[in-house]
């Protein structure tokens, strides 16, 4: 393996960064400074733990995805307008899209081609006068039930527009298209009025057929019938309520290995914000298979690796953090966000920092957002600040 040894320094932006985050205390408390093992920790709240704070884009369901205030906090600081920012883990493109926002060029990868789906409309975004006007251009009545297992799920009027959706998107590609593609997939399946479905669980994952009928047994319900058309508006409007993106350099948005992107200039981010996958089983099939079902994409044939143990996911790190040298520009940051796993009993920082050992990183520290109580937390009966839910563990590292 290549030694790219690095010397432990930091730059003038990184001095500065580091002076405020000893001063910084926009939420009351004073940042908590130590060091455990030879790491620097530096512990605060950075960013508000305030719900539905940050634009109205970023507004869609996925699974384990961070609040769009941490890429913001570390965009805000250390890149310029029209600088790249990168996430190579992009999930619903939290990274790309707040870079957009701010003016920066969005840069994007997920081994999940859901990713792009979700995230390449609101880059972009078409006015909701054309939203309504290509609505208008489906026939709705023409979709025939291409699945009776999913009356589970639907009304069958309900399931007759989804199949019509369907086939109507699967061969229309124009960028309305897409935006009506990526609304309908978080509308699938939810608990309210506002999806398609009857009451199931929260949007960002799916049941299995046989699960939702026990869900159905249990409660004493049956699907009813929804307007497809008008909640894909509905939608649409709250979406755009803050506006489209201001403008920003094209984005350039891959769905491979993390590890080798090709399609990422050398040297073309200024900045990665991140999260990878955690040590934890990553139930991809259970979770896609109905957003994989509408989109046309084969779920088995999407390879996403579960790193079960902590050798393996180390070498993982490692390899990503070779092609990270080569992507980020002398002088740019990556913040790589952690979590925690299995109770706080694995500490995934420390894992990271010995995984990048001599290449061209000056590791700077961590960072820990202490959060008070969040909605995530309170939904999955998690209490404050335990396994990860709502406190952020980032190791910030910088290219030398």
């Amino acid at each position: 393996m290549t030694n790219f040894a690095a010397p432990i320094i930091a730059t003038a932006d990184s001095d500065a960064f580091l002076a405020e985050l000893r001063g910084f205390d926009a939420f009351g408390a004073k940042t908590i400074q130590f060091e455990q093992d030879g790491i620097p920790y530096f512990v605060n709240e950075f960013w508000t733990s305030s719900q539905r704070q940050a634009h109205s884009l970023h507004e869609i369901s996925y699974r384990a995805c961070f609040k769009p205030q941490l890429p913001e906090f570390f965009i805000s600081r250390l890149t310029a307008s029209g600088e790249g920012v990168y996430d190579p883990f992009m999930g619903r493109g939290t990274t790309p899209l707040q870079a957009a926002l701010m003016g920066r060029r969005p840069i994007g990868n997920d081994m999940n081609p859901l990713s792009a789906l979700l995230t390449r409309p609101r880059l972009a975004t078409p006015s909701l006068a054309a939203i309504e006007a290509r609505l208008r251009e489906i026939d709705w009545r023409a979709g025939e039930p291409e699945r009776r297992d999913l009356l589970a799920f639907y009304h069958e009027d309900t399931l007759r527009q989804i199949c019509a959706l369907r086939r109507f998107l699967l061969t229309h590609s124009e960028p309305v298209d897409d935006w009506i593609k990526m609304v309908a997939i978080n509308r699938l399946t939810g608990h309210s009025p506002g999806f398609f479905s009857v009451y199931t669980l929260p949007p960002n994952q799916a049941v299995s057929v046989e699960s939702q009928v026990k869900i159905n047994a249990r409660r004493g319900q049956t699907p009813p019938p929804r307007d497809v058309g008008k909640l894909i508006l509905k939608k649409s409007r709250a979406l755009l309520a803050d506006g489209p993106p201001r403008p920003h350099p094209p984005a350039i948005l891959g769905d491979g290995d993390a590890a080798h992107t090709p399609f990422v200039a050398s040297a073309s981010a200024r900045l990665i914000v991140t999260s990878p996958p955690f040590l934890d089983i990553v139930q991809y099939a259970a979770d896609n298979w109905l957003r994989n079902w509408f989109a046309g994409i084969d779920t088995d044939a999407v390879k996403i690796s579960a790193h079960r143990g902590e050798a393996a996911w180390s070498r993982m790190v490692r390899d990503c953090f070779v092609e990270f040298a080569r992507v980020v520009a002398p002088g740019g940051h990556v913040a790589f966000e952690v979590g925690e796993v299995r109770g706080g009993s694995v500490l995934l920082e420390r894992l990271v920092w010995r995984a990048v050992e001599g290449l061209p990183f000056a590791r700077l520290f961590v960072l820990v957002n202490a959060q008070e109580f969040t909605k995530t937390s309170h939904c999955w009966g998690v209490r404050n600040n335990a396994k990860g839910v709502n406190s952020n563990r980032i190791v910030v590292l910088r290219r030398a």
